[in-house]
């Protein structure tokens, strides 16, 4: 079956099911004059990275009991494939249990004083002054929340850390607004003033891996779990519940060793293509690709898989999710409005979770590098 035939192939599943993306199909040009203000500067034209159809992926979400078909964008062959292998296995046994559990992204100026008993009388009046902050965020926002204030005090230098909730979107953008907004009223009415002042001076974790991400929340929390039945495990994964845990045993020992932040196998391939096809901010995948798995073997010869992500920093408003095509991949996902935002958390978790089951599975049983062989490599 050639390039076109597939193409057809799976957009006739997408039609069936009333979603027709003719921005991504190639069918509607896009208006290279429209205005990009916010998205691009200097801007020459696109970079177009291909996208596959993963599905149907069946979940147990906070929404309920749904179905998805989930684009992921890349260059990688094989990855779409091993990606619908762990999606179809998940399926087959009624499928992945996903729930959001909370939003926290953080910002964290710094202060810097005279000398430390200035940076404590600082950080005992900021604490006192919680509330009145909060009030000031309700005003300068509709959408961010904050919901907490933590002080670092190192020598006479202050790092607040402040916690918002965001609402629908990554938060990114509006956390860096608004606590800008209250840091001005901060430096303005502060009992010690501060010497020096930056909005942000690397202790909130952005776009970084870092251990108070994985301990704590940045972003939406998600946990993802399932479990495979023996005979889905043997007829789609092609081994066994005992040969897989093996496998994860001897990388979380591995991962251990390296210094590696998490014990995940590959889920930045799965947030990474999701990410850049529903326009999300993709260098926020070195913090949103930590993540904890844990796979048990069962008597029985099932096997329970859980993931982790502390750190998923997504939206379903903002950034590039009104794009053209990247509009149309979260309409696919059926996250399209700002009340999606933590069932699409909930499907990056999903598949993610898929992709570690299926990579497990290839390696458990050497068929890692003839999959590459097979779907990775240019004839």
């Amino acid at each position: 079956m050639n390039v076109t035939d597939v193409q057809n192939r799976y957009l006739k599943v997408l039609q069936d099911q009333n979603k027709f993306p003719t921005y991504i199909a190639g069918q509607t040009p896009i208006d290279h004059s429209q205005s990009l203000k916010g998205n691009i500067e200097n801007f020459i034209g696109f970079a177009q990275v291909p996208i596959g159809l993963v599905g149907p992926l069946q979940m147990d979400g906070s929404a309920g009991i749904s179905e998805h078909w989930v684009p992921m964008a890349t260059t990688e062959g094989a990855l779409v494939a091993s990606y619908n292998r762990g999606v179809k296995a998940g399926s087959l046994c009624g499928g992945f249990i996903s729930r959001t559990i909370s939003n926290q992204v953080q910002r964290s100026p710094y202060f810097e004083f005279e000398r430390l008993t200035d940076a404590l009388e600082f950080c005992n009046w900021i604490k006192s002054v919680e509330s009145l902050l909060s009030d000031r965020v309700s005003q300068e926002s509709r959408f961010a929340k904050l919901t907490d204030v933590k002080v670092l005090q190192e020598g006479n230098g202050v790092h607040v850390t402040f916690s918002y909730e965001t609402g629908a979107a990554a938060g990114q953008n509006m956390v860096t607004l608004v606590t800008d907004h209250i840091a001005r009223h901060v430096l303005e009415h502060a009992p010690k003033k501060p010497k020096l002042f930056y909005i942000e001076a690397n202790m909130s974790g952005d776009k970084k891996a870092n251990i108070k991400s994985l301990s704590k929340v940045r972003g939406r929390k998600v946990i993802s779990e399932v479990v495979l039945t023996k005979d889905v495990i043997h007829n789609v994964l092609k081994t066994t519940a005992e040969r897989i845990t093996k496998f994860w045993q001897t990388g979380t020992l591995a991962a251990v060793q390296s210094g590696a932040v998490g014990n995940n196998g590959h889920i930045t391939n799965a947030l990474t293509a999701i990410f850049i096809a529903c326009g999300q901010d993709v260098a926020c995948i070195a913090e949103a690709a930590v993540g904890i798995g844990r796979l048990e073997a069962r008597n029985n010869g099932d096997l329970y898989a859980s993931l982790t992500l502390p750190g998923l920093i997504v939206g379903t408003i903002g950034g590039g999710t009104s794009l053209h095509t990247q509009k149309e991949s979260l309409a696919i996902m059926n996250c399209s409005t700002p009340d999606d935002v933590n069932k699409f958390a909930e499907i990056c978790g999903a598949v993610a979770l898929a992709g570690e089951l299926s990579i497990g599975a290839a390696i458990a049983e050497g068929h890692f590098a003839s999959a590459h062989r097979a779907h990775g490599r240019k004839r």
